[in-house]
C-alpha cells in the first residue's frame, strides 16, 4: 500500500474515544475526578463550566501532558502505552498558549505536525507530508502566507497557524483548549465550521473547550458541564443548557441571560 492510500485508510477508519473514571490534577491533588465519557467518529463535543472547574485538566490529562488515574482508551488502545510518537498519530492538542521564539516561517510551523510521521531526528518530508500541509494551510486561508515568519503575525493569524499545525497532524481525535481566543466572530464561526466538517469529512472526534455557550450550542453535538472538578451535566447541548446544572455552576440563570440577549437583537 501507497503511504498515501496509507493515510486515507487511516482517516476513513471509524474512531472511538473512551473515558473511564479519570482523575487528575498538579503536586498530588486532583482537579478533576470521576470523569467518564464516549466519543466516536464524527463527534463535536463541547466542555464547558466556570473558571477553575477542570477544563484543561482534562484535555491535559486526555494529551498525557501529566499523570491521570483511570483508563483512556482510542479504537480500543490504552493510549498509556503507547510511545510519545504513535500516541501524537492519534491525539493532538491545541492549547490557550503556543509559543515560538524563532522566526520559523507559516510552513515551516505548520510542517512540524508531520514530525511524528518521520524517522529519526530531523525527518524529511514526504510527498504525502506536503499534500497535507498544502491542503491545510489552503482550507485555512494562509496558503498565500506561507513564506511569512510566524514573529510577523496577529495574535489571531498566530491562532489559525497552530490549529493548521494540529490538523496536519492529522490526529483521530483534536483536542483544543479555547480555540476561538484571540479571534473576531468572523473567523471563530469559520474555524468552527472548519473542525465540525473536518470531524464529518475525515471520521475525526472533536473535543472543545468552550466559555462561548451560543458558540457551543452553534456548533457542538454533545456538551458536558464541569462544575468543581466533577461532571455537573451530559447529554446533547439543549439538555444541559436547559438543565438547572447551569445555574448551580455559574451562579446566575445562564438561559434567561441568553433569551434577554436575543430579544436585544430582535428589537
Amino acid at each position: 500500500m501507497s503511504r498515501a492510500a496509507a493515510d486515507e485508510s487511516v482517516r476513513e477508519a471509524p474512531h472511538r474515544l473512551r473515558v473511564e473514571n479519570l482523575s487528575a490534577g498538579y503536586n498530588g491533588r486532583d482537579v478533576i475526578r470521576h470523569i467518564d465519557l464516549e466519543a466516536a467518529s464524527g463527534d463535536f463535543l463541547c466542555i464547558a463550566g466556570p473558571n477553575g472547574s477542570g477544563k484543561s485538566t482534562l484535555l491535559r490529562a486526555l494529551a498525557r501532558l501529566i499523570p491521570y488515574g483511570g483508563r483512556v482508551t482510542v479504537d480500543g488502545g490504552d493510549t498509556a502505552a503507547l510511545k510519545r510518537r504513535d500516541l501524537a498519530k492519534k491525539i493532538a492538542l491545541l492549547g490557550q498558549a503556543s509559543q515560538f521564539y524563532f522566526p520559523y516561517t507559516i510552513y515551516d510551523t505548520v510542517a512540524l505536525g508531520r514530525y511524528a510521521y518521520g524517522k529519526g531526528l530531523l525527518p524529511a518530508l514526504r510527498a504525502g507530508d506536503r499534500r497535507i500541509i498544502e491542503e491545510t494551510l489552503e482550507r485555512l486561508g494562509l496558503g498565500d502566507l506561507r513564506e511569512t515568519p510566524i514573529t510577523e503575525l496577529s495574535g489571531g493569524q498566530m491562532q489559525r497557524v497552530f490549529l493548521a499545525r494540529t490538523l496536519a497532524q492529522d490526529p483521530a481525535i483534536i483536542l483544543l483548549d479555547e480555540p476561538t481566543n484571540h479571534l473576531d466572530l468572523k473567523y471563530q464561526i469559520e474555524l468552527l465550521r472548519y473542525l465540525g466538517d473536518w470531524a464529518a469529512e475525515k471520521g475525526g472526534i472533536v473535543i472543545a473547550v468552550l466559555h462561548d455557550l451560543n458558540l457551543a450550542s452553534a456548533f457542538a453535538r454533545r456538551l458536558i458541564l464541569l462544575d468543581r472538578g466533577e461532571p455537573a451535566a451530559a447529554g446533547t447541548v439543549g439538555e444541559v443548557l436547559e438543565s438547572g446544572a447551569l445555574e448551580a455552576a455559574y451562579g446566575m440563570d445562564v438561559p434567561a441571560f441568553m433569551r434577554d440577549s436575543l430579544k436585544r437583537w430582535e428589537r
